[in-house]
């Protein structure tokens, strides 16, 4: 179970399985990574972030879905950003630590990229946008987001060479990485904020589920909203 003011979303598990086809990565609410035989169903291996590294519990859950890249698998957990060995389940490296239980433990999964030949990885904390390399753990870039307590919730997606993220109490932004200074400069911020669903990018626009229960297109070149439905109700049945 998860505490009260969670509990209105309900108790299950909202972290996305991954899978390689031959091994299934399942994070439970209570701070614990799983890895599954897919013919067999047999647990090859449990990362008890708690019990083993004695972090705090999530208080909302391990909500970060798994990311599988070459021999690792890359998490938001155990009150930090973790990879660990794919099939050892040994940690190897854990970096942006935030304290993890109210205000820790992020809700958003890492995003691979690639970028002039290299591999990153983009990490959404509660409190901040990274690029990390899945190599060595360092962290190329790093920028505050601005979220109502801490409410970064949705997954950023890549926009050319710039990042869209967006966050409860925030805004949307459009921020573009700096190789030269190692920072992220806005392009442009619109007001707008989004809660849970990564936005889908199609041509130069993006799509973009909101907080107040609204739905737009968002133009990628100029950061206005190109169209708004009205409120499509606590059902989503999307009225415009």
């Amino acid at each position: 179970e998860v505490p009260f003011f969670a509990k209105a979303n309900g108790d299950w598990i909202r972290s996305t399985p991954a899978t390689d086809g031959q091994f299934l990565y399942v994070a439970g609410m209570k701070d614990v990574l799983v890895c599954l035989d897919c013919k067999t169903g047999k647990q090859v291996w449990r990362y008890d972030f708690p019990a083993k590294d004695g972090t705090k519990l999530p208080q909302f859950g391990f909500v970060s879905s798994p990311l599988l890249h070459g021999d690792s698998v890359y998490v938001q957990a155990g009150e930090g950003f973790c990879r660990i060995d794919r099939k050892t389940g040994k940690l190897i490296w854990k970096i942006l630590e935030d304290g993890g239980g109210m205000f820790g433990s992020a809700f958003s999964s890492p995003f691979l990229v690639q970028k002039a030949g290299a591999s990153q990885i983009l990490v959404q904390t509660r409190t901040d946008l990274a690029a990390v390399d899945p190599d060595s753990g360092k962290v190329g870039w790093k920028k505050p987001i601005t979220a109502f307590r801490g409410m970064n919730i949705l997954t950023p997606v890549v926009y050319k060479d710039s990042v869209l993220t967006s966050s409860y109490g925030g805004g949307t932004w459009l921020l573009e990485p700096s190789a030269e200074s190692g920072t992220l400069s806005e392009v442009w911020k619109n007001k707008v904020e989004g809660y849970m669903s990564t936005p889908v990018i199609i041509g130069d626009h993006a799509y973009h589920h909101l907080k107040n229960q609204r739905f737009t297109c968002i133009n990628l070149k100029t950061g206005e909203s190109t169209w708004t439905t009205k409120p499509y109700g606590k059902y989503w049945s999307m009225i415009a």
